[in-house]
Parts: structure tokens; C-alpha cells; sequence
């Protein structure tokens, strides 16, 4: 499985930021479209009005001077129709030609004759409004329309240009812009701010279950995870790890017991031959019985039954085999005695050529509750696996030391032998394994589990042809 170097937290945190960033910059997109299309809709909705009422009052002053022409409007009239709208218009017959214009009367020249295009679209009878747009700039639209009488008769075509001021506008959306940009930068960092928490809160349970997770070993006194101020969805993994740990002490107090002795290897061998012995009758058994089947054979009550005897002696005598190995593999139980470790220790040693072996003890009385049959098996197997390191063209060089803090007990046993391959260190302390030519490699096993089970530990420092030091710790009590 590829790991992912990004943190949990991290990864909370920058996507609750981009997020935020994100729907900031959609608000703001949203607002802009809003404004944009309300702005146009106004314009287009204002433009129609003044059209429409330009257009109503032309047909009362049609009606009132009972003429019949447009371009029988005075030019008093068109300026003071331009002055109320505040708008300015052209006026054109049906045909397309200039008759009055409200900004040629203030000096500035419109169209002469409409285009083509306009006068066409009109005399298809179509009377709905013609509106332009400048492809240049959205804030210039061109409008024409019918200038009819009362009587719906169509006099001429008006033309309106408009041109959209938003200056105001635009000054009104620039300060709510900055209103809004304001409010959303004080969001992005208060959300910045509830984003590092929450991160640090939804993974502190988490960070808890790794630190502790890395510190659980079959030989330590592991400690279970309180689940107090943990989130609901972390509870279940928390309580799953803590049931971890009661199965976990159960296995190492089991791994205890069940240290070997030395015919472990041969005995595992004989009770799979003893277990070999009766699974082939049972196979003969079963083939038997398959045969008969086969071949339409009716097999009477008594015929099952021996069939069923059979098979249920040879199960039997494996159970009693399988049990027997079981009771053999166990080993007692530790017995807590007060000792005096230097003492225990020194007699170990004398079973060893002491001119070789270097002792050194910060105290001449050390005291602990431990088992004194099982502290020297652990010294004598760490001793003579400490003699046999060492080549025969080699000085043994053996260094036993013992201190004591204010509540354990620490003992180092060094040697000037071959030391241990980077390949081995993994494996030193498992069950048959070993590197030497002889022997099952229980020791170390062994050692290790006498330990474990006083709440103990043991290291090891190696350098290759120079030599090894295993640490040994225990408490007192």
C-alpha cells in the first residue's frame, strides 16, 4: 500500500481552506452575474418606459393639432416632449428619412435615413420594437419603433438612442465588493483558525491510538486508551484496540508458559509421526466406506456404526497426543522470591572459569523478588552463549556487571566475540532460531520469556568481531 505523507490533520485542514476560498469566490461570481443582469434588466425595463410614454405623449400632440404628418410637429414641441423624458429621439417617415430629431435642434446631427435593414423590418407589418446593441460596449442600445395615432395608423418611425450611465452604480458595487471582501477575509480567518482546531481535535484521538499503537509489545505492560473526550467515530477503534490489549497480556502471559526445553525439536517430530500413526487408518477407513457407496453398496446400522467407532478411536488417540505435547510444552509458573541478585549471580558464575570473567557490582547487596532457579538459567545460558561467540584464536574477554536504581535492577553481561549480523537481529529471540552448528536456539527465547513475565526487558548493542552486550531489566517487586 502506497503511503500517503500527507497528514490526516493536513489534509482536513486545506480542505476545509479551499473550501471556504471556494465558496467565497463563488459568492462573489454570483453576486457580479446578479448585479450584472439586474443592471442590464433595469436598463431594458427603463428604456421601454420612456419609449412607451414618448410614444403616448406624440400621439396626444397628433390629436390635439389634428395632423395627420409627423413631420407637422413643431420643434418646440419635440425639445419640450425631449426635456420631460429626458431623453433624446429622432423622428422618420415610414420610409426611412429624417423629419425631426431632437438633437439636431440642439446642434448635434443624427441619421438622415435610417438603414435598410430597420425600414424593412417595419414595413413586413411587424409593429413590435426593433432594439439594437453596439458590439462594441454594452452601454449603448438603438430603439425604433411605430409612431402610430389613435386610430392605430402608422405615421413614422421613432429612433431612441440610450446610453446606460452605471458610473453610480458601479461606485455603489465596487464599495459592496469591498464590503463583501472584507467580511469574507475575516471568515477565512476565523475559518482558518476553527479549521486548525477541529483538525488538531479530530486527529489528537488518532495521533493518541499511533503513539501508543508503536509503544504495544508482547514483552512490555502495555496501557489501554482512555476513551474519555473522544469522538464518537474513534470510540469503536479505541475500544477495539483495548480488547487488543487484554487478548494481547493473555498471549504474552500464554508465550511465558510455554517456554521449551531442550527436546522440543525432537518432540515436535515424534508427536507428528504419533499423529501420522492414525490418520492413515482413518483415510483407509473412509476410502473403504467411499468405495461401497460408489458402487450402490447398502451398508447396515452395525457396518456405520463400526465405521463410526473407528474413526472416532483414531480422533481419540490424536486428542491425546495433541494434549499430551500441551502439558509438556508448559512451563511453571514464576515463583517471586526475596533474593540477594549478587549473590545468585556470583553462584552462577562459578560454574564458569571466573579468571575469564569480569565481575563489577555497584552494591554488594541487591535485593528483588525473583525466581533464584530461573535467574541462573538466565545467566548461565547468556554466559555460555557469551563463551561460544568467541573464536578459538580469541582471549575470552567476559565482562558481568549489576547496578540497581530506585526501583530496578540492571544487569549487563559483554563479550569480545564474532557479535550479531543486521540480518539476525530481528530474529535473536525467536524460537529455534540460532547460528551456531548445535543446539535448538531456545535460549534466548527462553531468557526473553522468564523476563517478560517479570515485567522485564532485555536489549542487545553488537559490533561485528568486536563483540555483544545484552541489558537486562527488572524491577524489584
Amino acid at each position: 500500500m502506497r503511503e500517503n505523507k500527507i497528514s490526516l490533520s493536513s489534509r482536513i485542514f486545506y480542505y476545509m481552506m479551499v473550501f471556504i476560498v471556494v465558496e467565497s469566490i463563488m459568492i462573489g461570481g454570483i453576486t457580479l452575474y446578479q448585479f450584472n443582469k439586474q443592471n442590464s434588466e433595469y436598463h431594458e425595463g427603463r428604456l421601454e418606459r420612456k419609449e412607451s410614454n414618448l410614444l403616448v405623449d406624440i400621439k396626444y400632440e397628433i390629436k390635439k393639432n389634428e395632423i395627420n404628418s409627423l413631420a407637422f410637429l413643431s420643434n418646440e414641441i419635440i425639445l419640450e416632449m425631449s426635456d420631460i423624458h429626458k431623453i433624446e429621439f429622432e423622428l422618420y417617415s415610414l420610409d426611412g428619412i429624417l423629419l425631426k430629431s431632437s438633437t439636431a435642434l440642439t446642434g448635434i446631427r443624427g441619421k438622415t435615413i435610417l438603414d435598410s435593414t430597420v425600414v424593412n423590418y417595419f414595413n413586413s407589418k411587424k409593429s413590435s420594437r426593433y432594439v439594437e446593441s453596439d458590439e462594441n460596449t454594452d452601454y449603448f442600445k438603438s430603439s425604433y419603433n411605430l409612431v402610430s395615432n389613435f386610430k392605430n395608423q402608422p405615421l413614422g418611425i421613432i429612433y431612441i438612442p440610450y446610453f446606460a450611465d452605471d458610473s453610480s452604480v458601479k461606485i455603489e458595487l465596487n464599495s459592496f465588493l469591498i464590503r463583501l471582501g472584507f467580511v469574507h477575509g475575516n471568515m477565512i480567518l476565523i475559518a482558518f483558525i476553527i479549521a486548525y482546531f477541529i483538525s488538531n481535535f479530530v486527529t489528537k484521538s488518532l495521533d493518541s491510538i499511533g503513539e501508543t499503537i508503536k509503544k504495544t509489545n508482547l514483552q512490555n505492560q502495555n496501557i489501554k486508551i482512555d476513551i474519555k473526550n473522544t469522538p464518537t467515530e474513534v470510540v469503536s477503534l479505541i475500544e477495539s484496540y483495548n480488547t487488543m490489549i487484554d487478548k494481547l497480556k493473555n498471549s504474552a502471559i500464554k508465550l511465558a508458559k510455554s517456554e521449551r526445553e531442550t527436546a522440543w525439536r525432537e518432540m515436535a517430530k515424534q508427536v507428528a509421526h504419533e499423529i501420522k500413526n492414525p490418520l492413515t487408518p482413518m483415510r483407509l477407513t473412509i476410502q473403504t466406506f467411499e468405495r461401497g457407496y460408489s458402487k450402490g453398496q447398502e451398508f447396515s446400522k452395525q457396518r456405520v456404526k463400526e465405521f463410526s467407532d473407528s474413526l472416532i478411536q483414531q480422533i481419540d488417540t490424536m486428542s491425546s497426543i495433541a494434549t499430551a505435547f500441551s502439558d509438556f510444552a508448559e512451563m511453571p509458573e514464576p515463583k517471586k522470591e526475596k533474593l540477594n541478585v549478587v549473590e545468585v549471580v556470583e553462584l552462577a558464575l562459578d560454574i564458569f572459569n571466573r579468571d575469564q570473567i569480569e565481575f563489577e557490582t555497584s552494591s554488594n547487596t541487591i535485593e528483588a523478588s525473583f525466581d533464584r532457579t530461573q535467574l541462573i538459567r538466565i545467566i548461565t545460558n547468556l554466559l555460555k552463549n557469551a563463551f561460544q561467540a568467541i573464536p578459538e584464536n580469541r582471549t575470552p574477554e567476559i565482562s558481568v556487571k549489576i547496578s540497581q536504581g530506585a526501583s530496578e535492577v540492571k544487569i549487563s553481561i559483554s563479550d569480545n566475540g564474532y557479535g550479531i549480523s543486521k540480518s539476525d537481529t530481528k530474529k535473536i529471540f525467536e524460537p529455534s532460531f540460532t547460528t551456531k552448528s548445535s543446539g535448538m536456539g531456545l535460549g534466548l527465547s527462553m531468557i526473553k520469556s522468564i523476563i517478560t513475565a517479570y515485567n522485564g526487558t532485555i536489549k542487545f548493542s553488537s559490533k561485528s568481531n568486536v563483540g555483544t552486550t545484552f541489558k537486562i531489566t527488572f524491577p524489584k517487586k
